[in-house]
């Protein structure tokens, strides 16, 4: 919601660029573990430019790996190994106009979602300003992901300051029967899906389902992110508060589900539209505000990714693998 403006805020005056070493290659395809740490672990070891907020990567057929982040024109960096991390420019080196109603003028834009569907890449992003319903998503696609590729294909759902839900923080979703959906939202009524046109990446139709929403005193649930494991949908994410440097309480949740509908779940049986959502994780140490999560599959593992704020306020890329306990709940390792 009102969050961007002081993540860039903040990530750009304490970002810290620490410099690319030598990373041992992936290790080989591990057997999944059942059985959860005592405590949380750290972010994965990291290198080079690895200040970001609200992260989301690709693994490219090359093997190679493509991460973009909530910044001006929407920021690029690439790795070949997931560990070393180097700048690569944005997406939109010469502005997006077609954004600025929404922005305010601003050339921040927000949480975009990539992946790597049909032959070419699809980026899903967001426009608004803090505290706003004044909000869009947009689609852009690119033959290979590298700035300056990106075309504009569009709006997808926008919001009004009369509109109950928010349309930013979008993840694209393509399900068991090669359906497309577009799952989005941000505090007020909630987490939101729509389907999608596999042709166009466009709306099909004027359905809208919710998904979850907080209960009680706060709204604060954002950065949804559906990813199939198994026989089940999760549903990931962030409750709580982003973009307060050291002092954020973002914290990573997760509900589940047999249907990319829902009803989601938590491990009590909760549902999310209740305000039910099963926590992975929190600030521990000198980590802060873990959120805006993002899945992906790996030889080694599944690998989750996601922001995080050091103690002087830095908004840094933590990675985390993923272990399933033997009732099938995540987990970080």
């Amino acid at each position: 919601m009102w969050k961007r403006a002081l993540a860039v805020a903040l990530l750009l005056a304490a970002s810290v660029v620490r410099p690319a070493q030598a990373a041992p290659p992936l290790p080989e395809p591990l057997a999944t573990p059942t059985t959860p740490p005592l405590s949380y672990p750290g972010p994965g070891r990291v290198t080079g430019d690895v200040g970001v907020h609200d992260p989301s990567v690709v693994k490219k057929p090359d093997g190679t790996y493509l991460l973009v982040h909530t910044g001006n024109n929407i920021a690029i960096k690439t790795s070949t190994d997931r560990t070393a991390w180097r700048n690569a420019g944005v997406a939109f080196p010469n502005g997006a106009p077609w954004t600025t109603s929404y922005t305010g003028g601003s050339a921040n834009l927000w949480a975009p979602d990539i992946s790597y569907r049909n032959g070419r890449y699809y980026l899903y992003y967001s426009a608004s300003t803090f505290g706003s319903r004044n909000s869009a998503i947009f689609l852009a696609t690119s033959p290979t992901g590298a700035s300056g590729t990106w075309t504009n294909q569009g709006l997808i759902i926008s919001t009004t300051s009369s509109s109950n839900y928010n349309a930013i923080d979008p993840n694209l979703i393509v399900d068991a029967q090669g359906r497309w959906w577009l799952a989005f939202g941000s505090f007020w009524t909630g987490i939101k899906l729509i389907q999608l046109d596999p042709a166009t990446g466009k709306r099909l139709g004027t359905s809208i389902t919710g998904l979850a929403q907080r209960t009680g005193g706060t709204t604060a649930i954002e950065a949804p992110f559906v990813f199939r494991h198994g026989s089940y949908y999760y549903l990931w994410v962030s409750f709580d508060a982003c973009c307060q440097g050291a002092s954020s309480t973002y914290r990573i949740m997760v509900g589940r589900s047999a249907s990319i509908t829902g009803p989601y779940v938590d491990r009590n049986g909760v549902a999310m539209t209740s305000g039910g959502g099963t926590q992975v994780l929190a600030g521990h140490g000198s980590i802060h505000g873990p959120g805006h999560q993002a899945v992906i599959p790996d030889v080694d593992a599944e690998v989750l990714f996601y922001h995080y704020y050091a103690d002087n306020g830095a908004s840094l890329l933590g990675i985390n693998l993923l272990g399933y306990d033997s009732a099938g709940w995540p987990f970080v390792y």
